[in-house]
């Protein structure tokens, strides 16, 4: 019971001290952490789509390659339809942005 008790102990202590060194490390490395995320490009945190979809966003949304062709894109549009379609819970949104994926792949391939 007593050694349990001391190896708790000991192991809070441990649990503490690690924490304080923890913080004394951070303060050290927040100023260059500000520096790096400064020099980072605005768009790096941009979400969502872009203004205009591109042949690679496109693909992306489908979930083809890139370079796939016409006849590799095939079914994919529609399963992804499916799965986000508004009667089963979906996005009209993600359905227009999957609309439009499609048409643009068909028309670039």
């Amino acid at each position: 019971m007593v050694s349990t008790m001391v190896v708790v102990g000991l192991t809070i202590a441990a649990a503490g001290f690690a924490g304080h060194y923890a913080l004394q490390a951070m303060k050290h490395v927040e100023p260059q952490l500000k520096q790096v995320l400064q020099s980072l490009p605005k768009s790096a945190f941009r979400g969502g789509f872009e203004p205009k979809i591109t042949k690679w966003e496109a693909a992306f949304i489908v979930g083809v390659s890139p370079t796939a062709k016409k006849g590799k894109t095939g079914d994919a549009p529609r399963q992804i339809m499916l799965l986000n379609h508004p009667d089963k819970g979906g996005s009209p949104y993600i359905v227009a942005k999957i609309n439009e994926a499609k048409d643009l792949l068909k028309r670039s391939s």
